[in-house]
């Protein structure tokens, strides 16, 4: 199904974690090493945060902290409501690579990915076939509201862990496994740990990078390999897609006064050298049918 789709934000390296919140788009830009905020039609663009590194997943507590994840110094900085900015956690003992998107729970729990391996040099020295068949996996780390850190899943590893969401009941959360082409489901526990690890969708071909869930328990995935944003049911019915023109897509959030509109974030490519050597970016916009439902 076409749709109409509007340019919300132009310009950026490349965009992360778009979250919508207190009525306005939230979203990182890697290489630019700042935190902005937009409002839903693309007015008032606004630098909330700059990071001395690479700012990727957002989230926020329960008090109003923004919680900001540091992606090649592997940790999770705090802003609190009165500005302060302080270290909340080190994942650098459990991370394999660069941590990268998160998802905050309504207890202000945080679970973070990482890519496992240099992504990057693996598929320029060793090429795509390699990393499918030989690229490390890893932990998904838990963050308590404290700033421990701790393996979500014990043993569990996952093949590059990345866009991450909550259900409204706070059950069972659902990861992209982006290099395994598929949406991993867990339940959550009453401490936050998870188990009972399942396949949610087989997403293969499309590699799934962010993810957001909607009100009729649907995930839209942006398919890191295609300029599409695809909604899939559980157990893998394609629902709908959204075409992003000529750019890839990234990383997506429903949100807008409504909740039914769909962000995308899109970009040539995702190697660091070519993203962060050109503004190429850019976030895209159309309206759908079901509203945005759980965190984040």
């Amino acid at each position: 199904m076409a749709r109409e789709l509007t340019t919300v934000v132009e310009g950026i390296h490349f965009g992360e974690g778009p979250r919508w919140h207190d009525r306005r788009l939230w979203f990182s830009d890697f290489y630019a090493h700042t935190v902005y905020s937009v409002g839903e039609n693309g007015g008032d663009l606004r630098a909330e945060l700059e990071l001395d590194d690479q700012p990727s997943g957002l989230g926020w507590m329960p008090d109003g902290s923004l919680l900001v994840v540091s992606m090649t110094r592997q940790q999770v900085w705090r802003r609190w409501p009165d500005g302060r900015l302080e270290l909340h956690a080190d994942l650098s003992d459990l991370a394999g690579f660069w941590c990268n998107d998160m998802a905050v729970d309504a207890q202000g729990r945080a679970y973070v990915g990482n890519f496992g391996f240099d992504l990057d040099r693996a598929l320029t020295e060793k090429g795509p076939e390699w990393v499918q068949a030989n690229g490390a996996k890893t932990q998904l780390a838990l963050v308590e509201p404290d700033g421990s850190v701790s393996s979500a899943a014990g043993e569990e590893r996952f093949f590059f862990p990345n866009g991450t969401v909550i259900t409204p009941d706070g059950k069972t959360l659902i990861v992209a496994e982006t290099l395994a082409g598929q949406l991993t489901a867990l339940d959550i526990g009453t401490d936050g740990t998870l188990a009972n690890r399942r396949i949610w969708a087989d997403t293969a071909p499309r590699l799934p990078d962010g993810i957001c869930l909607d009100a009729e328990g649907a995930v839209w995935i942006a398919n890191a390999l295609a300029p599409a944003c695809v909604r899939y049911g559980e157990g893998g019915e394609v629902l709908d897609i959204v075409e992003t023109g000529e750019l890839n897509c990234y990383a997506c959030m429903l949100g807008g006064a409504d909740g039914r509109t769909l962000f995308m974030v899109v970009a040539p490519t995702s190697h660091r050298d070519a993203a962060s050597s050109a503004k190429n970016g850019e976030i895209l916009a159309c309206k759908v049918d079901v509203a945005r439902a759980g965190r984040p």
